[in-house]
């Protein structure tokens, strides 16, 4: 009875049947029929075995936070008591510590969780549309941007990006406009990684803890190292975070992949069920992969990244990153695609948001208990990865752009400074926690209509860089043409899943690049250029 009750539309007529392993453990997970009159005594002991589960994953992921703690602190050894030192660690970052953070920081869980559950819906296609265009576009955007960047940062003395525009168009106005469109883009990225601490730990303890618990945890971890270690303490967390999330990673995929047969025949499982998710098809049009490409352009405009960029001790250490990022992008995403296409076999009907959870599921499912809790400790890597730069950035900017710049007007002392930096840093955190728990967004979503804004952006750092007749008038109408044209895309794609300008298959992103683009270019020839001392400070005379 038990083997005619399981299952059978897994295998279509003269398709491929499940292996000897997934058989086995269907049958291991099936339920029993009882009599009416038999006391059920499985349930109790299911629960103890439940709470003694929860109990032991819990405590390796205490002992892995204890952990992080630990590395913060220590960094807080080398502290200089300057702001320069708390907000860049004083530029010193050498080259495997800068690799570590810049992949770190931008391997959120957009990419842990968002993309095995986009892939889940859309597909194995989903790696074209983000791994393989972020290995070519960001390790571009490094070279030609991020050395100018920390070029100009060292010589200027620059902490943030806005102090940089600001003084690139000798514009006040800039400044305030750019830092309101920062933050407002930065929100729905911050909210990704308390979501996703929430939704770990709820569902690796199978809802024993409630998932306002895991994003509080996450949020007070976070603000604890922050706020003690400032950037060298999140340098320092972010490379052992990494080296954690992406081993871990790799060990989730082998032991998931091995209990469901091999990559082959979980392979040929879905493909008997959904031979639709194992090629590109029509869930990704040829110009939606095409225009995809300006997505990871959002990484010039980024201001945790800028961030790290100012953190470089010299232009040479951007060498390594250069030449590892690439690799580094496959290790993390080529597992969670394939996890979450193959998520279809054991749970085949999540639906929208409820696909974030496939691979925290997976790893509840197949691994054993000691090695679920090492698991969901990667996943809290990933997520704390890119929170902690996050939150520092935007701390950063109200402390050194707003309460700096107009408060103190330029002059405020190096223990004010830190001051403000660390209760910006709690603030932030709170406000983004509070947000969290009444948020019900898919994670993916989330993650594209917020890089959609910081990819629109690009324009304007390209126009700073390397344009001397740009003018503030044309950052300016640059910054309002993103604003308006992303706020039209969004009323109306946010509730259409796979949006794109018309239907036929063009990011929004691409529309907006271009409009932005557009709007600099014109304007600027149509105002006076800047002042000479302007561009002679910015772009000096070649010897």
């Amino acid at each position: 009875m038990v083997v005619e009750r399981r299952h059978t539309d897994r295998r279509s007529a003269g398709g491929i049947g499940l292996s000897h392993r997934i058989l086995f453990r269907r049958i291991a997970h099936s339920v029993p029929a009882r009599h009416p009159g038999v006391a059920d005594t499985s349930r109790g002991v299911g629960r103890r075995h439940a709470g003694d589960r929860a109990l032991m994953i819990l405590g390796i992921i205490a002992v892995y936070l204890a952990m992080v703690l630990f590395v913060g602190f220590a960094s807080h050894r080398l502290f200089r008591g300057t702001g320069e030192d708390y907000f860049v660690a004083s530029r010193s970052i050498g080259p495997f510590l800068l690799l570590m953070s810049l992949f770190g920081t931008n391997m959120t869980a957009f990419a842990i969780l968002g993309a095995s559950g986009e892939a889940y819906h859309a597909g194995i296609g989903v790696f074209a549309l983000m791994a393989s265009i972020s290995a070519l576009v960001i390790p571009s955007v490094f070279f030609f941007i991020g050395t100018r960047v920390w070029s100009l940062g060292k010589r200027h003395g620059f902490i943030t990006q806005v102090q940089y525009f600001r003084q690139r168009w000798d514009s006040d106005a800039v400044g305030a406009v750019l830092f309101v469109v920062l933050i407002a883009l930065l929100i729905p990225y911050l909210l990704i990684g308390v979501m996703a601490g929430g939704l770990t730990l709820s569902q690796i303890t199978k809802g024993q803890v409630p998932e306002w618990t895991g994003g509080l945890l996450v949020c007070v971890v976070v603000m604890t190292y922050v706020c003690y270690g400032g950037l060298r303490g999140t340098a320092w967390v972010n490379a052992f975070q990494t080296m954690v999330f992406t081993i871990l990673g790799g060990v989730a995929f082998w032991v998931i992949i091995g209990q469901l047969g091999g990559l082959e025949t979980a392979i040929a499982t879905v493909g008997a069920s959904h031979p639709e998710l194992l090629i590109r098809g029509e869930n990704i049009k040829p110009l939606k992969l095409l225009t995809y490409t300006c997505i990871p352009l959002s990484v010039g405009m980024f201001p945790h990244m800028f961030m790290h960029w100012l953190t470089a001790q010299r232009a040479e250490t951007f060498r390594v990153p250069l030449i590892l990022y690439p690799l580094c992008i496959a290790a993390v995403w080529v597992p969670s695609v394939i996890l979450g296409v193959v998520g279809h076999i054991d749970f085949p009907n999540l639906a929208g948001p409820a696909a974030n959870s496939v691979l925290v599921r997976m790893i509840d499912l197949h691994a054993p208990e000691v090695l679920a809790g090492l698991l969901a400790a990667g996943v809290f890597a990933a997520v704390m990865s890119s929170l902690d730069s996050q939150v520092l950035s935007v701390g950063t900017m109200f402390t050194q752009d707003v309460v700096r710049h107009y408060g103190f007007h330029g002059r405020m002392s190096e223990r004010q400074q830190v001051f403000w930096g660390r209760a910006f840093v709690a603030l932030i955190l709170t406000i983004t926690y509070i947000i969290a728990q009444v948020s019900q967004r898919s994670i993916f979503q989330l993650g594209v209509w917020s890089f959609t804004g910081f990819a629109s952006l690009f324009p304007i750092v390209v126009a700073a860089l390397f344009w001397r007749r740009s003018t503030k008038y044309g950052a300016l109408a640059s910054i309002g043409t993103v604003v308006v044209l992303w706020t039209y895309f969004l009323t109306r794609g946010w509730q259409v899943r796979g949006y794109t300008v018309g239907g036929e298959g063009i990011m929004p992103v691409a529309v907006i690049i271009l409009a932005a683009a557009a709007s600099m270019i014109v304007v600027s020839l149509a105002t006076s250029p800047p002042s000479p001392g302007v561009v002679d400070r910015f772009f000096p005379a070649r010897k």
